[in-house]
């Protein structure tokens, strides 16, 4: 969308901190693991733009107006009322839709890169036997050691990443917000805060909505004066913090999230060598360590959907659609899955 270097490493960075307060200030505050994270669908859906020819100040302001909206959004109670009716098989089964892709990643890359990938599933079972809570971090600690060392690294080329801030004034055109504004928001609702509410909620865990999108919507709207596009609930990296994984008691896991929002902290001081590594090894490798610290919650998420007989077929079809991986008007499978499933069970329920 026309921003220079200095404003893409001003935006990337402030989003960062942004991700790692917001993570830290919400899940010590509600005691719940909040993890706070940027819209992939959002960003896919700019990229998706960059052809409109709008200038980076028109596009700033867009995004400060899309997150406004979610500030409006969070005044509305009747959503978190709407979101806690969803059947938490229903919710379990979307989950495991959505992370299924990781999990399967696993597998796919042991095929194609056996001595990165294999290793690491090993290690991963042996120390799950006697430490199962440091089973997942060892093995992808090993897992980043391998490739970093690997042939598959041979392009990584490491920088420092010290930005000289650049504030952007915002230019506030109808056209550019109906085109990224608007949009923006509907994609980072559908695809991000309503599938991580339902997330949290299958999890044990209901967000206050109105805190949720208040806090994260004016944190948006700051970071559009950088050039950030949003902060918003995650949904896969939610799962990550909020299952037994991370720690057995639930009353605790919040401390999970809020070390995962001093990493962000710690990534936004060395964005550009992360990036520059994650750009520099196959993606597949990435997601295959993502797939091996999600299979507990995937499991648990299939174990949930099928549990009861009332909901099993409606928590089946929302599976699939979720592991399709599917993208319909811009938003995400996970959105569509969620929706399906519920008119699935609506109908069977009315039946």
């Amino acid at each position: 969308m026309g921003a220079s270097s200095s404003q893409i490493a001003t935006a990337l960075f402030v989003m960062l901190i942004g991700y790692g307060v917001l993570s830290i200030g919400l899940s010590v505050h509600l005691k719940m693991p909040v993890s706070i994270v940027w819209s992939t669908p959002g960003a896919a859906f700019l990229a998706t733009s960059s052809g409109l020819g709008l200038s980076f100040e028109l596009a700033s302001g867009a995004f400060i107006v899309s997150s406004l909206l979610i500030v409006l959004t969070g005044a509305w109670p009747a959503l978190g009322r709407l979101v806690r009716k969803i059947p938490p098989q229903i919710s379990a089964a979307m989950l495991a839709g959505v992370i299924f892709p990781f999990v399967a990643s696993t597998v796919t890359a042991s095929v194609e890169y056996p001595l990165l990938v294999l290793p690491v599933v090993v290690v991963w079972l042996l120390v799950y036997r006697v430490l199962p809570l440091w089973a997942s971090p060892i093995a992808i600690a090993l897992g980043f050691i391998l490739i970093g060392l690997s042939p598959e690294a041979d392009g990584y080329a490491a920088s420092g990443f010290w930005p000289d801030l650049v504030l952007v004034v915002p230019g506030f055109e109808l056209g550019a917000i109906m085109a990224i504004g608007v949009p923006l928001y509907l994609v980072t609702m559908a695809s991000q805060n309503l599938p991580g509410l339902a997330i949290m909620s299958s999890l044990g865990y209901p967000l206050p909505t109105r805190k949720v999108f208040v806090t994260t919507g004016l944190g948006s709207a700051v970071t559009g004066f950088f050039g950030g596009f949003g902060l918003n609930l995650a949904a896969i990296t939610a799962a990550l913090n909020a299952d037994e994984g991370a720690a057995k008691d639930p009353s605790r896991r919040w401390i999970a999230a809020s070390w995962g929002g001093v990493i962000y902290i710690l990534f936004a001081l060395f964005a550009a060598p992360f990036a520059s590594f994650v750009l520099a090894v196959p993606t597949n490798l990435l997601l295959a360590l993502a797939g091996i610290a999600l299979i507990n919650t995937f499991a648990g998420a299939i174990k949930t959907a099928v549990s009861e007989d009332e909901t099993r077929l409606a928590g089946v079809v929302t599976f699939v659609i979720g592991a399709a991986g599917i993208t319909v008007f811009g938003i995400g499978g996970a959105f569509w899955a969620l929706v399906t499933g519920i008119l699935v069970w609506l109908v069977r329920k009315r039946r």
